[in-house]
């Protein structure tokens, strides 16, 4: 999986661009295919290397382009650096990383295409980049999107936590123009790679309705193995794996650890709670033969359609020179 050369991946980046040559309001597969020919392949190349150094760049540049499209739509504005009163400050985006790789991307870039490649299209490119190098579906992404100039902290009020009801998770994605669908796949894909910290577990171990109590929904047997990973007042830096036994690998794993109480955070285990999002899951995890849809290939679905929430083109925004400051 690791061992593509420069030239296998331009070859499969233009069969996407040939195969699946859509357009997405604004956007569309293959935007740079003659402004900046290898952008793509550049990306990938970069998040490749990025990967084979570090597993678990793959999940952070897979939540970093989700943290970047639910606050201003899918515009760079994560990226860029305000200190306390910027967006990378909001408790909603604690953890969140990968900054790095997407500038080491558009250094490149810049050398090659200056002033083509917005950094918004960097963290959509990366994202899907991370999927596929996790034995995830590879697809075409639609570019075309400019970066945003404003990152403000209370901007990212609205982002779903991990303790939000089911309620209020569905109410966060209608707002933005998803499904339960969508919420049923992106949270089940977000999380089947990468790690968590005890930092966001207290509530639900040990006081999860304020009486002292845990989560009902953990399974009895799984309790104590999240207890001695996230000891009560314990260190809340520790990391464990988001999906349980397959935290490396993109799969559908992680939707059968939620039917059976085995979901590691209380926003995954809320997807259980709800008969219309509990009956997605089911239709994923809870078949087989030709009744069983296909989770890879709705997922990319999800991340396309999310990637067109609220972009900016045209004369919307504008190019980054670097992609943590405006020019």
């Amino acid at each position: 999986m690791l061992n593509y050369n420069l030239k296998t991946l331009v070859f499969s980046l233009l069969i996407i661009h040939t195969c699946f040559g859509v357009s997405k309001g604004n956007l569309r597969t293959g935007f740079y295919s003659q402004t900046c020919p290898l952008a793509e392949a550049i990306v990938l190349n970069v998040v490749k290397t990025a990967v084979s150094v570090d597993r678990q760049v793959a999940a952070r540049l897979l939540r970093l382009f989700f943290h970047d499209c639910f606050v201003q739509g899918c515009d760079g504005s994560i990226l860029l650096e305000n200190g306390e009163t910027g967006e990378r400050s909001a408790r909603g985006n604690l953890g969140v990383g990968g900054f790095e790789v997407i500038q080491d991307a558009k250094t490149h870039l810049e050398g090659i295409c200056p002033g083509m490649v917005s950094c918004a299209d960097i963290v959509a490119l990366a994202a899907r980049d991370a999927v596929f190098l996790t034995n995830g579906p590879f697809f075409g992404v639609p570019t075309g999107r400019r970066d945003g100039r404003i990152s403000k902290i209370s901007f990212a009020a609205n982002l779903p936590e991990v303790d939000d009801s089911i309620e209020i998770l569905k109410s966060k994605f209608q707002a933005k123009g998803l499904s339960d669908e969508d919420l049923v796949l992106l949270s089940g894909g977000g999380h089947t790679i990468g790690t968590t910290a005890c930092f966001f577990m207290p509530r639900r171990l040990y006081n999860f309705s304020g009486r002292g109590d845990s989560d009902p929904k953990i399974n009895p047997k799984f309790l104590p193995q999240l207890k001695t990973q996230c000891p009560l007042n314990g260190d809340v830096n520790v990391r464990l794996p988001l999906d349980w036994s397959s935290d490396s690998i993109f799969d559908d794993h992680i939707l059968q650890n939620i039917r059976q109480g085995f979901a590691v955070i209380a926003s995954d285990a809320r997807l259980y709670d709800d008969r219309n999002t509990k009956q997605i899951i089911d239709s994923y995890v809870g078949s087989t033969g030709k009744g069983r849809r296909s989770f890879g290939a709705d997922f990319a679905k999800a991340m396309v359609k999310l990637g067109n929430v609220d972009v900016k083109t045209g004369s919307q925004g504008e190019i980054r020179r670097v992609c943590n400051a405006v020019n």
